[in-house]
This record gives structure tokens, sequence and C-alpha cells, in this order.
């Protein structure tokens, strides 16, 4: 079990209960396999720079452990969510 952080941001167009349908799915993901250390609905902010024509989304942290396994799943159920706009998942190195 490895420690990570999961980034995601949902498109500003959806309403509030598929937000939260959206982050629930995704936490059940991570306790199927893992657990969730930490979890902050950032809320809506501006992006950076425009995508997918929207100019800002709903902003998503996770702090959690698990298996590679679970990463994998995570990272494939993200890629085919239509919520989802941009995601990162990186590794959190113990020095």
């Amino acid at each position: 079990m490895r420690n990570y952080e999961l980034m995601y941001i949902i498109r500003p167009d959806v309403e509030q209960e598929t937000v939260q349908a959206v982050v629930e799915k995704f936490q059940g993901i991570i306790v199927n396999g893992g657990e969730i250390v930490k979890h902050d609905v950032l809320g809506k902010r501006r992006l950076a720079y425009e995508i997918n024509k929207h100019r800002e989304g709903t902003y998503v942290l996770v702090q959690f452990t698990a298996s590679s396994d679970v990463v994998n799943e995570l990272e494939r159920v993200l890629k085919i969510t239509d919520e989802v706009i941009r995601h990162m998942i990186v590794r959190e190195v113990v020095a």
C-alpha cells in the first residue's frame, strides 16, 4: 500500500447532486481496496486556461493509500467519466 494524491476537475455545468454522485463513485473505488486519508471538495474555481470551452470547474482533492490495482481501476474510470475534464494521480514519495 502506497500513498497517493488525486486531483480531478468536474465540469462547471454539472448539478450539485451529480457532483456529489461523481465524488461518491470515486470514493467507492478507492475504499474498495484502499483507505482515504483526506478528502476535500475545493469548490468551483477559475481554470488557468480553457479546457473544452470551460473557463472554470469544481476541484476535488483526495489523499489516499492503496495498491496499484486500485489506482489502475481509478485511472480507467476517471478517463471514461464524462463529468471529469482533467485528473491527475501522483504517488507521494516519503523521504
